[in-house]
């Protein structure tokens, strides 16, 4: 018997999927945008013509945020209060202005990530 493994030709590639997830680009092609608003999947690339119009990535995305920006949020509220000792006025401005920011910048990349591994594994109509 042979050791040599023959990959399915209909195989999906998982890590350049979700990098090209992560960087808001098509899954398939990696140059059409995979959302046209805020948080709005395109219906289909405009590069490559690969349909996503039944994706759905319902609340993976908003965990994976709150995640996040909860171990980025204490560990900046630790540091600050244990270097700086601010005001909890101050501390708080701080920490709302700086939670909003992660959660906005990382939310369409974890949203582009999980459409992305379920187009990878043929997840949800894929």
């Amino acid at each position: 018997m042979s050791d040599v493994s023959v990959s399915d030709p209909n195989e999906r590639p998982l890590m350049p999927s979700i990098v090209k997830g992560l960087q808001c680009r098509c899954p398939n092609c990696g140059k059409g945008r995979l959302l046209h608003s805020y948080l709005k999947v395109v219906d289909s690339c405009s590069e490559c013509g690969e349909d996503y119009s039944h994706q759905r990535a319902d609340d993976g995305p908003a965990y994976l945020t709150i995640l996040v920006v909860g171990h980025v949020i204490i560990f900046f509220l630790t540091t600050m209060w244990e270097y700086m000792r601010p005001s909890p006025l101050t501390l708080a401005i701080t920490m709302c202005s700086l939670a909003a920011v992660v959660a906005l910048l990382v939310l369409p990349r974890f949203k582009g990530m999980i459409v992305a591994w379920q187009w990878a594994k043929r997840m949800h109509g894929f």
